[in-house]
């Protein structure tokens, strides 16, 4: 149905009709699915109060404003449904080709380790990797690639378990979050003499979400204090009841420390995914998984440790891995050794990728080169427009001219460089969780992984921003250059201290707030009359002290008769004062304000700059 629109223009008007838009999409991607002039949709958004050009990436709540202003339903298509198109469109598919029941076997069990801090969950994964170290094997695992492997023996059958090193429940919550389902049995750790803490909750609640089977490893049963009754009868109220008590979760008393009871643990592990899951993937088709952690590497570029979930990886496929892509030149094992394939649930070290994939990025092989370049090219061009419309600040036409006068719009530009994708991942989301008020804005203008580079610092310097290196330095002669045009370059090593920082600096860019502080009171005893001078009042001090150049505000009957005067004049008998304290007699001169009566109350006050919390 065509109707007038602006200006006298005749648009398309929808029926209700549903048009799917990618998240980040402009008007121009509007303008194409309904069949319009993008510039005349640049006019309906003008009469609406927004203020958008044809071309750039806006909000899902624009693109909703404008379906219902045009008549139709805005459906946002999701990453996980765009990925999937993609895919589609390529002939390929992810996650869905398993193939018969007779193509499926058994693979190994992919385990996370969750808990409070402090209550041993690295000492415990250390424990597992030193009793899987083979004899003889020099200096124990040599490479720590972020997953490993380790084999156990359950009614005189090995069978092998992978663990994902990950630094915490908050990165086993967002990988889940991306799509990437790499975790199927959560041990949780729950110290005996601690017990149930608040962090135990917040992980135990994690692993709920997730709908996967938990193993409780209750551990420093060694220590003073321990009691491991105690901690089965705290989760209990939590919903795990120990099988010891007719529940259906295994609870196995450990001590990290002095190496107690893992192999039980292992067993533990192994029993609850054969009794609660149906873990078989099928080895002989095209290689599909996860990215679970990236980095780049000073001498073989940039490598991922994927974890392979159907398939089986071998040396010279070529896959995209988020919007990475490249031929796996090399694969390492969690021991360092070269191997030539990876089957379902093995974690191993990728060399060959073009640049760092992010942690969670799905990967899969693909036939061709050029198909995986197109694949990963779109990709980073859909998460491009899609942090763009997300960090995009919305000024209404109403308020633009009084905020660009006024520069109210304050914003603090960050490019951020790492030693790993997951760890600039973590600190990026971090400091845009920041919450500092509406006055200032933080954006993030690129992120990656490797040292601060001379194009981090052209790009700072184009556009006012800090470099944040995280792990990391500048390279070369960047570092100079810095120095050289004044760019701010910081160095963390603690995640925590980086986001204290730049919440400091946030703090600092904001309007001072000011609040009033009361100085004292005086009660007026006598009027005195002067030529010269005016009005003076002759004062009993009640409270506080009264100082010159003050702010005050004259009270009669308990109402603010007089506001915004000034102390202008103190004196103690002939001489001049600069303050008097309460219990003390003087004069008091309000400037050009005349008047006052006796009894009335002089109340002093000064504005303090409000330290922000």
């Amino acid at each position: 149905m065509q109707a007038p629109s602006v200006g006298g223009v005749m648009l398309p008007r929808g029926n209700g009709d549903t048009i799917r838009l990618s998240r980040g999409a402009s008007l121009t991607d509007f303008a194409e699915k309904i069949g319009a002039n993008p510039a005349s949709l640049v006019a309906v958004m003008m009469n609406l109060g927004e203020m958008v050009t044809a071309t750039q990436s806006v909000s899902d709540e624009t693109l909703q404003l404008l379906g219902d202003e045009m008549n139709y339903t805005v459906q946002i298509v999701s990453p996980e449904e765009e990925d999937r198109e993609l895919l589609e469109s390529f002939d390929l598919e992810f996650g869905e080709n398993e193939g018969g029941e007779e193509a499926l076997v058994a693979r190994p069990p992919v385990v996370t380790v969750m808990g409070h801090v402090d209550h041993g969950k690295t000492r415990l994964l250390d424990a597992i990797r030193k009793t899987n170290v083979v004899a003889g094997e020099a200096g124990g695992i040599t490479q720590h690639i972020g997953a490993y492997q380790v084999a156990t023996e359950v009614n005189d059958e090995e069978r092998k378990i992978t663990f994902i090193d990950t630094p915490g429940h908050e990165a086993f919550t967002a990988m889940r979050a991306r799509g990437a389902k790499s975790t199927d049995i959560a041990i949780l750790v729950v110290a005996a003499n601690d017990g149930v803490m608040p962090q135990t909750i917040e992980a135990l609640n994690h692993a709920k979400a997730a709908e996967v089977p938990i193993v409780v490893a209750v551990n420093k049963i060694d220590v003073e204090g321990a009691d491991p009754v105690k901690v089965r009868g705290q989760l209990t109220e939590f919903g795990l009841v120990a099988e010891e008590y007719g529940g259906d979760t295994m609870f196995v008393d450990i001590s990290a420390k002095q190496g107690l009871n893992i192999d039980k643990l292992l067993e533990a592990v192994v029993l609850t995914a054969d009794a609660a899951l149906d873990l078989r993937a099928n080895p002989d088709q095209d290689a599909q998984g996860i990215a679970i952690e990236s980095h780049l590497d000073r001498g073989r570029g940039a490598v991922s440790t994927v974890l392979v979930q159907r398939g089986t990886l071998r040396i010279g496929d070529t896959i995209v891995a988020g919007d990475a892509y490249g031929r796996v030149r090399a694969m390492l094992d969690d021991k360092g050794n070269n191997v030539e394939e990876a089957t379902p649930s093995t974690p191993v070290l990728v060399l060959g990728l073009t640049n760092v994939p992010g942690a969670g990025d799905n990967f899969l092989v693909v036939d061709e080169d050029r198909t995986a370049r197109q694949i990963a090219e779109k990709r980073a061009a859909r998460e491009r427009n899609a942090a763009f419309a997300k960090r995009v600040r919305r000024v209404s036409l109403e308020d633009l001219d009084k905020v660009l006068k006024a520069g109210e719009i304050q914003q603090l530009n960050l490019i951020i460089k790492g030693d790993a994708s997951g760890s600039v991942e973590a600190l990026e989301s971090s400091l845009l969780q920041l919450d500092v008020g509406e006055e200032v804005d933080i954006r993030v203008l690129h992120r990656g992984v490797g040292a601060v580079t001379e194009s981090d610092i052209d790009l700072a310097m184009g556009s006012d921003a800090i470099v944040i290196g995280f792990n990391v330095r500048a390279a070369g002669r960047a570092q100079q250059m810095a120095e050289r045009e004044g760019v701010d370059v910081r160095y963390y090593s603690v995640i925590y201290q980086a986001i204290e920082e730049i919440e400091a600096a946030l703090k600092g860019m904001l309007k001072p707030e000011f609040e009033e502080v009361e100085l004292g009171t005086a009660e007026i005893r006598e009027v005195f009359r002067s030529s010269k001078l005016g009005n003076i009042a002759g004062v009993l001090i009640r409270s506080g002290e009264v100082k010159r150049n003050t702010k005050a505000r004259l009270i009669r009957d308990g109402k603010v008769i007089a506001e915004n005067l000034n102390i202008e004049g103190l004196r103690r008998f002939k001489d001049d004062v600069t303050e008097i304290r309460e219990g003390f007699e003087g004069g008091i001169n309000l400037g050009n304000f005349n008047d006052i009566k006796v009894d009335d109350v002089i109340a002093t006050y000064e504005m303090r700059e409000k330290p922000r919390a």
